[in-house]
């Protein structure tokens, strides 16, 4: 009992003196067309990196399933994000639970398939702003 309550202040504090420089270094862009996307934030520090970069893009896509007591995170998310006209600007598989994107301002229609349960989401995004989606799977057969 000892040693976890250890390792969770441990884990508590280290987190906080992460550097955003650190974290910075956590989230890797990477660019698909026109658009610059990251995705990760498996473990600790790219939870706490993805958490301090998402403000710096215009969408943060973020992926969850509904378990008790908690909602887990997931990965493996495929992910389109289409513009009005119905052009896909991103295809990609999430590498992690977040999946940030730097997208000019305009209306767009997001699809995520998460093990062949599919939802979408259209968004409007305003120049100088973020904005936060996030979708929640129920566990299957739950």
């Amino acid at each position: 009992m000892k040693l976890t309550k250890f390792a969770a202040a441990f884990l508590i504090t280290s987190m906080a003196y992460l550097s955003p420089a650190t974290a910075e270094g956590l989230v890797e862009e990477k660019s698909q067309g026109s658009v610059r996307y990251a995705t990760g934030g498996i473990g600790a520090d790219e939870i706490a990196a993805f958490k301090a970069a998402a403000q710096k893009y215009p969408l943060e896509l973020l992926f969850a399933e509904k378990a008790v007591p908690n909602d887990v995170y997931l990965s493996d998310v495929k992910v389109t994000v289409k513009d009005a006209s119905g052009q896909v600007l991103l295809d990609t598989v999430s590498g992690g639970p977040f999946l940030l994107a730097r997208l000019p301002a305009g209306k767009y229609r997001i699809e995520v398939d998460n093990d062949g349960v599919l939802k979408q989401q259209a968004v409007e995004l305003r120049a100088g702003q973020h904005r936060r989606v996030v979708f929640v799977w129920e566990v299957p057969g739950g």
